[in-house]
């Protein structure tokens, strides 16, 4: 089992309500290799939400009107170890860019779409528990 971004799985989850469906991911779900998380929402946000970014210490997260979103992130990012754990997962494919998601590279919390060196929040709590982390 590999856990999935949700959106990447065709569900509209991000924070402007859409998806962004990748046909590789569909399919592992729909063969019944992939589970589909959405780390904010699991962490309590709506959908659609206010587009948020790590800040670039990457302590908080924030959205663009400047609440500190962070603890809902972490919440997500939790739910999202349990449920690999549980499951057994030990990959992760994860949608590029993201706050909760990306691995590598994410915007750097100026809204400017600027991106900088950096992993979001579930990304980083997963490497930190041995699983494999791959953007799309």
């Amino acid at each position: 089992m590999i856990i999935v971004s949700a959106c990447l799985a065709g569900y509209r989850c991000r924070y402007d309500g859409k998806t962004v469906p990748d046909d590789a991911i569909v399919d592992l779900v729909r063969n019944g290799n992939g589970i589909p998380v959405c780390p904010e929402m699991l962490g309590g946000l709506p959908c659609p939400r206010v587009p948020s970014e790590r800040t670039a210490d990457g302590e908080r997260v924030v959205t663009k009107e400047g609440a500190d979103v962070t603890e809902a992130f972490k919440r997500g990012a939790d739910e999202t170890l349990r449920l690999a754990q549980l499951y057994g997962c030990t990959r992760a494919i994860l949608k590029a860019r993201s706050p909760s998601c990306g691995k590598g590279t994410v915007y750097d919390g100026t809204f400017s779409g600027t991106l900088r060196e950096g992993d979001g929040v579930t990304a980083e709590l997963l490497m930190k528990h041995g699983i494999t982390v791959e953007s799309k």
